[in-house]
């Protein structure tokens, strides 16, 4: 919409969070779904790290997110979505709280091979009443669980949504920010 000058208003920011644990695909989500080249802090993980960081079930990974990742997808020409990756690594988690500031909601990242370490984030979010949905990254060697399964297994209120996507496939993560928009657009309409 222009102004009575000409000038455009800036478009609407919409702030979401990608959450979860070390490893879980958080990184390459952001980059799946963003419309632009991804900001990326990730450093080699280096044998400084040994002792301080949990590499269980993630021994091959040589990269760690220490600050942020970001993206921006344009949905019209008045609302943006800028996704911000929070870092998955314990000593890193202090990144949260400035990152949640304006955040509409979230997806919390899980890996059902070490669905612990999502709990975390739920209990983040859930603290500070942020709403989320939870997002199985179907890694190729995880066994597959059913919805109520992952809900009871992290003690989700029945109404927390979980969903499946493979954080690699464009089309799978766009979907999980679907669900999450509308996942929001109902608890904001609730009485």
């Amino acid at each position: 919409m222009p102004y009575n000058d000409g000038s455009e208003a800036f478009p609407s920011a919409l702030k979401l969070l990608i959450a979860g644990g070390f490893g879980v695909g958080k990184t390459t989500f952001v980059g799946a779904v963003s419309e632009i080249e991804p900001l990326r802090t990730e450093e080699l993980l280096t044998t400084a790290s040994v002792g301080t960081d949990k590499l269980t079930g993630v021994e091959g990974k040589s990269t760690t997110t220490v600050a942020m990742d970001f993206g921006r997808i344009t949905i019209s020409r008045d609302h943006v979505l800028y996704l911000f990756g929070t870092p998955g690594q314990e000593r890193f988690w202090f990144m949260w709280d400035e990152l949640s500031l304006g955040a509409m909601g979230a997806v919390v990242m899980a890996d059902t091979r070490r669905l612990e370490d999502c709990f975390a984030a739920v209990d983040f979010f859930e603290s500070r009443g942020i709403e989320f949905l939870i997002a199985v990254n179907e890694f190729d060697d995880a066994l597959r669980y059913q919805v109520d399964d992952v809900r009871s297994a992290l003690d989700l209120k029945p109404d927390t949504p979980v969903i499946f996507c493979d954080a690699r496939d464009r089309s799978s993560a766009t979907g999980v920010l679907i669900d999450l928009i509308k996942h929001l657009l109902q608890t904001r309409t609730r009485p």
